[in-house]
């Protein structure tokens, strides 16, 4: 028995990492409406929690010293500011994909007493105050608007009301992005919070879902500063240990909604000429309990994504776009059975890199 499950072992690794063909769908769960309610569950139970919360919090005077409900009447579960914003934006989107959600009722009546012209203009006041111009830059900032960006072409009213009262604080950021981006020569590579690319690509589809030509192009003009001339990207460095984005593959991800796909293709290939073994396979989590540690969970999930929406623009029968289709599953196997744990340093944001590994998965052409 024991060599026999040694033999499907090694005939499973044999498919993930050889052979062209569709992996098997037990590789990872789908994305039902089981699968879905467990994410949520996640998120609800969060988006609530005030404590613990890992405050970022720059005082003016003694007189801004307050619990994080008070600085932040929406968003100030889920132990901070941007697991909380895109909490909600989880939380918005499985709604919207399964009407039947069995939490569905409580979610709306929870995001109707949460996404308030009241509560909205308490968040946007706290962005303008003085000294805060850097305050969730721009990771936080990506989520609101990709938050915002759901929201924006909807028929249902209770949709519809949640993106009207975002507008005070969705045209804060977005002004942040206009004085932030021309100041900044040198963009942020590293795969965490300041990433350059990350931030511009989320308020990217923001301002395609607005309709918004002008921040549409403002955007795209600062993506080909930074890396349209980027050649032989070091991805063999990847990952460092905090790492839960790819710093070279979150790049391409935000120059295939920039470039053509001719200009793409081109402009991949000069990018990353070879995929390295230490991006094509799961990158190890040691200590999942440690904060900075499960990070690593993420970015197997957010490199999967990566790999998925770049196998979508890349030809259908080049091997690049088999590698980095296989690739994603294996990420994608390997990170989520992590989700859905009983440590709240994952719990509290995993779930939302998974709902978006999954609908960048939906369409991939195999």
């Amino acid at each position: 028995m024991a060599r026999i499950n040694v033999l499907l072992v090694l005939v499973f690794l044999f498919m993930i990492t050889k052979a062209p063909a569709q992996l098997p769908s037990s590789v990872i769960p789908p994305f039902n409406q089981e699968t879905a309610s467990k994410f949520s569950s996640l998120a609800f139970s969060c988006i609530g929690t005030e404590f613990p919360n890992k405050i970022s919090h720059l005082l003016n005077s003694s007189e801004d010293v307050a619990p994080p409900s008070e600085l932040h009447p929406a968003f100030y579960g889920c132990l901070d500011w941007h697991s909380s914003v895109h909490g909600h934006w989880l939380l918005v989107k499985t709604v919207q994909m399964f009407p039947d959600l069995p939490q569905r009722e409580e979610i709306v009546a929870f995001l109707n007493k949460n996404l308030t012209p009241e509560k909205m203009e308490v968040e946007a006041n706290y962005f303008k105050a003085e000294n805060r111009t850097s305050y969730e830059r721009p990771y936080g900032w990506a989520w609101l608007l990709k938050l915002a960006s759901e929201l924006a072409n909807t028929d249902d009213p209770d949709e519809q009301k949640w993106f009207e009262a975002l507008q005070p604080l969705t045209e804060v950021i977005k002004s942040n992005y206009y004085s932030y981006l021309p100041g900044l020569y040198y963009p942020i590579r590293r795969g965490v919070h300041e990433n350059t690319a990350f931030g511009i690509a989320l308020a990217l589809d923001y301002a395609k879902a607005v309709g918004d030509k002008t921040f549409e192009s403002f955007l795209k003009e600062r993506a080909r500063f930074y890396f349209l001339n980027d050649t032989n990207i070091p991805a063999i460095w990847e990952p460092e240990g905090d790492d839960f984005l790819s710093p070279s593959l979150v790049e391409a991800d935000l120059m295939r909604r920039v470039l053509t796909r001719e200009e793409f293709i081109h402009w991949f290939k000069n990018f990353m000429p070879e995929i390295p073994f230490s991006l094509t396979h799961p990158a190890v989590v040691a200590k999942r309990d440690d904060p900075k540690g499960v990070h690593l969970d993420g970015l197997n999930l957010s490199r999967a994504w990566c790999m998925f929406e770049l196998a979508k623009v890349l030809p259908d029968d080049s091997k690049l776009h088999s590698d980095l289709w296989q690739a994603g599953y294996r990420h994608a196997a390997e990170a989520l059975p992590n989700v859905l744990s009983d440590n709240y340093m994952g719990t509290h944001w995993l779930a939302t890199f998974a709902v978006y590994m999954y609908l960048s998965l939906a369409d991939v052409q195999q």
